[in-house]
């Protein structure tokens, strides 16, 4: 039997039993001590001699005497067992949601709009748990999920739009349904409309995202007929909505980026038809059942309610 193979069928309860016998010298004494038979001690010596393929114990007189292979283990198994302890601690911890460790991505508006309030209320719940943020759009959050670089990934996927990400592999969480609105300059003529449909905007200068960020605007505009003039381009919600309060154009947000903004001398007015994004959480399947993923996931669709 090779060593390495020894070493895996080494369990923790003989090394209970093998310190015991050191300690009183004889299985008697050793068995009084764990709460069992002389018997029962006897046979766990035996298997675990087996189990490293060398005597561990020689009877000397009544007594029994370490070989020099029983003192290696003996002298090994304090530490051995001690770290054991403190991992069954620590996993017990974790198990009870009184710690853990949870890494959550999101896109910019979920991080303002629905992150503090969700990790406000998991914090007050369970103090011990820690989740750390970083932002992300989908896919590039996705890919960080599936790579094992986060734990949790909140995402969104438009309605209807064409080669819409695949999720069969990951646990999706559904929050909210988010709305596209357009933002006009206050004094724009149809900033006091209840509606407008985006082909009216046709003419105007577009404040819109980067080139990949942009995609989506570009389809719906495109699909009403235009192709939108882009004069500014930027990811910043704040930069976005202070560019339309100084009237330099016109942009379409999701209504979660609206509220986080609250723009200056700018309106919001609802776009019909509706373009929508379906906001999610999503996970792995086996990191669903993490305590403290799951109860991340919990309070992530609460905030999503409110």
């Amino acid at each position: 039997m090779s060593l390495a193979y020894a070493r895996r069928m080494i369990e923790a309860r003989h090394l209970r039993v093998l310190r015991a016998v050191a300690a009183t010298g004889s299985f008697s004494a050793a068995g009084r001590e764990l709460g069992c038979t002389q018997p029962a001690v006897s046979q766990q010596m035996k298997a675990l001699e087996t189990s490293v393929g060398t005597p561990l114990l020689v009877r000397s007189g009544r007594e029994m005497r370490l070989t020099q292979a029983g003192e290696a283990l003996v002298r090994h198994a304090a530490g051995i067992l001690a770290g054991l302890t403190a991992a069954e601690e620590e996993v017990a911890a974790i198990a009870g949601l009184r710690a853990g460790r949870v890494r959550l991505v999101s896109f910019p508006s979920g991080s303002s709009a629905l992150v503090p309030t969700a990790l406000a209320a998991l914090r007050a719940a369970h103090p011990g748990t820690r989740v750390s943020l970083e932002e992300a759009e989908p896919p590039a959050s996705v890919e960080k999920l599936r790579a094992g670089d986060c734990d949790v990934a909140l995402a969104f996927r438009y309605e209807d739009a064409p080669g819409a990400e695949e999720w069969s592999d990951l646990v999706v969480r559904p929050l909210l349904t988010d709305r596209l609105v357009a933002l006009l300059p206050e004094r724009h003529p149809l900033a006091r409309a209840d509606s407008l449909a985006i082909g009216e905007l046709a003419r105007e200068p577009w404040i819109a995202g980067c080139p990949r960020c942009r995609g989506r605007l570009v389809e719906v505009c495109e699909a009403a007929g235009f192709t939108p003039r882009i004069d500014f381009a930027t990811d910043d919600y704040p930069a976005v909505a202070g560019l339309v309060g100084a009237g330099l154009g016109v942009a379409v947000l999701p209504e979660l980026a609206i509220e986080s903004v609250r723009p200056r001398g700018a309106r919001a007015v609802t776009l019909e038809p509706a373009v929508r994004r379906e906001v999610v959480a999503l996970t792995l399947p086996d990191l669903a059942q993490v305590p403290a993923v799951a109860a991340t996931l919990e309070h992530l669709t609460r905030a999503a309610a409110r």
